[in-house]
């Protein structure tokens, strides 16, 4: 794997098993590693599951932390909906989920809650974005990669519906071998919202 010049070498800091329980009874462990040296210095965390050392081609999902949906169950986006799947899913087969601390796309919580105020006004979620001065979406996947490196993961098969995160992976020299998309976990709260991934940046996701 190659991560850019300018990224400073990343090796695991620390792991500790966790048991994992959801809402929804369902239960398994992962390792969760932390880091030394990422390239934003914020800290993220990668949760090994089933048999990840094991695993020849694991199967990995880089999923932006949202505390709306992940924690608080919000039903205005399928976040997480998609981290309960994934979890379950990379379990299975084993693998990483690598969660990522860039909220809302990468601009933060305070100005998610804020572009959903400008949802509420009738823009769509990437509207909103541009309104407050922001990209359609900041998020930057070198910490990933550099998270895989410490891993010792150089292939991988991607669970996504979001192609920018294989484009981007790959260009940092991850071998992507497959894309797996998620499920569509639509809801007439998310409906909107859905659409508009879909509209704008042609994330796989077939709407009802």
């Amino acid at each position: 794997m190659t991560i850019v010049a300018d990224a400073p070498a990343s090796q695991i800091r620390t792991s500790v098993r966790v048991p994992l329980r959801f809402g929804d009874g369902y239960t398994t462990e992962a390792d969760v590693y932390t880091f030394t040296n990422l390239a934003d210095g914020k800290e993220h965390l990668a949760l090994g599951l089933g048999d990840h050392r094991g695993a020849i081609v694991p199967l990995v999902r880089a999923h932006s932390e949202c505390l709306t949906g992940d924690v608080f169950g919000s039903a205005r986006c399928d976040c997480g909906a998609q981290l309960r799947e994934a979890v379950e899913r990379i379990a299975a087969t084993g693998g990483y989920l690598l969660y990522l601390r860039q909220e809302g796309r990468g601009i933060g919580l305070y100005a998610k809650l804020d572009a959903y105020s400008l949802q509420d006004l009738g823009m769509d979620a990437y509207a909103a974005n541009r309104a407050l001065g922001h990209a359609d979406d900041e998020r930057d996947y070198t910490v990933a990669a550099q998270m895989l490196d410490a891993l010792g993961v150089g292939t991988v098969d991607l669970l996504t519906n979001n192609p920018d995160k294989p484009a981007q992976l790959r260009a940092l020299g991850v071998d992507v071998r497959e894309v797996h998309p998620t499920g569509v976990h639509a809801s007439p709260e998310n409906l909107r919202y859905l659409a508009a991934k879909v509209a704008h940046t042609a994330h796989t996701i077939r709407l009802p």
